[in-house]
């Protein structure tokens, strides 16, 4: 049955329009009888006695009688923002009649059913309520109300509540060759999902940035703009600074991803979103431009991918980690520790790698003393994804400028070496090989000489320091079961051991050479990396400063020495 037939207290404004004669016809659904419950006459109203006879119009004047009165009273409240229920039903596409009608009358059968009221359930609406409705120049009311809020689960008091608009400026459509360069991306990467554009500002398309084996997968938006090349820039066009604006204006991570498909050229350049802030601020009616060297590739994906990956970890687990720090002694004054994963479970997995790598660098410092020969290092990186603590945790950098520090002659190098078996290299996409590159670079920088071997059996060899007094300290973080796992032993035969597994790794290092820059161009071939493009990409980015590109948010990340060792590799010899 409908509103108007129902025998239990309704809204009865919702049959004639609210400043309309009380005499006027309503609009019906086709099914419903002409003459209602209760022996009423055809052509009288409900809520009107029966010796006042109405004269029923003509179909057609009945329409348009009725649409007139719907626009009047719907025509003002048009002006001003639209209610929230307009806005819902917009979302849903369920804003026309036809559309509404059937999910309200699937609701209300959904509502009798779990309130245990078949009234409820045969509670309808007519085209005229529908429109006052969204209108918000009428309220729901009794059965009607409770189906609504059902179906839409929020009150009615805030369904007819006004929902503040916002100005939104339109960005122009990227080119075609723009938006087929941005989709091949995710051929290139599998770890990339990029959907760059939308025409609304700050509502611009996500970069998905999946995690492998430690990170914990995250998506920034993504935002892209026509440019024009010019010298060592891509410009993107004044006429693009409103919607420039709008977007950079939130202080959430996002990034600019320029293309100059659009004037025939090839390439996306990425910018983050605050450096852009800051340029547009300083030249308000300039283009903006963005380095070349800031051309996304092997090299600037795999910095980005790290980065952005581990520094939205961190920032979600920061107060986590910073209550645990504080409670890291009582476990640095044992000499054997170790926390299983499942004992900090609301960590990401970013987070309990850094708390691991954090506590395990705390643990060898503090038992190396104050050594002045320099000791054997052996660690367990295999991929980029688990290079990336040497290259971002700012902790590594300053572990290892004070093992620098601590030498006595700084013409001795200690050695530190890793197992990398063929398979892992194999499996590792080009960025990944090319953090993974710039991690021994970023050893060789601090003065270590790096032995690589590839001896599958010796990837599970625990990370260790080798100290110059034959005792070993054992660290673990990395593929490790737990969060850590430390010990500290002198029994000859476990430091017999580690230190075969060091002589091993020296005596059999696939990148075996005197200099670091024979070691690195060693690595480079068994990496299957293009020597003199790589030296010529971190010149070109060293050169302008990856944080220009991509500025940290989290006080544990440091860009400063992946600028350096991106120099440090940039002045070696291409031939």
């Amino acid at each position: 049955m409908t509103l108007e037939e129902n025998e239990y207290p309704v809204d009865r404004r919702l049959d004639h329009p609210a400043d309309g004669p009380a005499d006027q016809v309503v609009d019906r659904p086709s099914d419903q009888p002409t003459d209602p419950p209760g022996g009423r006459p055809a052509g009288h109203l409900v809520g009107h006695s029966a010796d006042h006879p109405v004269e029923k119009a003509a179909p057609k004047t009945t329409d348009q009688s009725v649409e007139r009165t719907a626009d009047r009273s719907a025509g003002p409240s048009e002006q001003r923002p639209p209610t929230l229920l307009r806005v819902l039903l917009e979302r849903l596409n369920w804003a026309k009649f036809a559309v509404f009608d059937v999910q309200f009358s699937l609701a209300a059968r959904r509502a009798a059913k779990e309130y245990g009221n078949s009234r409820v359930g045969n509670v309808s609406v007519s085209r005229i309520t529908f429109k006052r409705w969204l209108a918000g120049t009428q309220s729901p009311q009794g059965d009607a109300a409770t189906v609504l809020a059902y179906m839409l689960g929020v009150e009615v008091d805030l369904l007819l509540q006004r929902v503040p608009s916002r100005e939104v400026v339109p960005a122009r459509l990227p080119h075609g060759s723009s938006l087929a360069t941005a989709r091949s991306m995710d051929a290139l990467w599998s770890s990339s999902s990029l959907s760059p554009s939308e025409a609304a500002a700050g509502a611009g398309g996500l970069w998905y940035l999946d995690g492998m084996r430690i990170f914990d997968g995250t998506a920034v938006p993504a935002q892209m703009y026509e440019a024009t090349s010019q010298d060592d820039v891509v410009s993107i066009a004044v006429e693009e600074n409103p919607h420039l604006r709008a977007f950079v204006a939130p202080a959430r991570r996002a990034l600019l991803i320029a293309s100059l498909g659009g004037s025939g050229g090839e390439g996306l350049y990425v910018l983050d979103s605050a450096r852009a802030r800051y340029q547009l601020d300083a030249d308000p009616r300039g283009t903006l431009p963005i380095p070349k060297p800031y051309r996304l590739d092997d090299l600037t994906f795999g910095i980005v991918w790290a980065m952005l990956n581990l520094e939205d970890s961190l920032l979600a687990d920061d107060h986590i980690l910073d209550g645990e720090r504080r409670e890291l002694e009582s476990h640095l004054a044992m000499p054997r520790s170790a926390v299983a994963r499942s004992a900090m479970p609301e960590l990401s997995r970013v987070g309990a790698a850094w708390l691991g790598s954090y506590f395990c660098t705390l643990h060898i410092e503090r038992h190396l003393g104050e050594v002045t020969e320099p000791p054997f290092h052996w660690t367990r990186e295999q991929t980029g994804e688990e290079s990336a603590a040497w290259l971002f945790f700012r902790h590594k950098h300053e572990h290892l400028a004070r093992d620098a520090a601590r030498r006595a002659d700084p013409s001795v190098r200690p050695g530190h070496a890793f197992c990398v078996p063929e398979k892992a290299v194999k499996d590792s996409e080009p960025y990944e090989r090319i953090l993974l590159f710039l991690n021994v670079a970023l050893m060789e920088m601090h003065g270590l000489s790096v032995w690589i071997c590839a001896e599958e059996e010796y990837s599970q060899i625990d990370e260790f320091v080798l100290a110059p007094d034959d005792r070993v300290i054992v660290a673990n973080w990395l593929r490790s079961d737990g969060i850590w796992r430390v010990g500290i032993t002198d029994q000859r035969s476990q430091v017999r051991t580690y230190t075969q597994a060091i002589d091993h790794a020296r005596a059999r290092s696939v990148i075996d050479g005197p200099t670091s820059a024979h070691r690195l161009r060693a690595l480079a071939d068994y990496l299957s990396i293009d020597w003199p493009w790589l030296l010529r990409r971190c010149q070109e980015l060293g050169a302008y400063g990856s944080s220009g590109m991509l500025r940290p948010r989290s006080r544990l990340l440091s860009m400063d020495q992946l600028d350096e060792v991106l120099r440090f590799v940039g002045e070696f010899d291409p031939k």
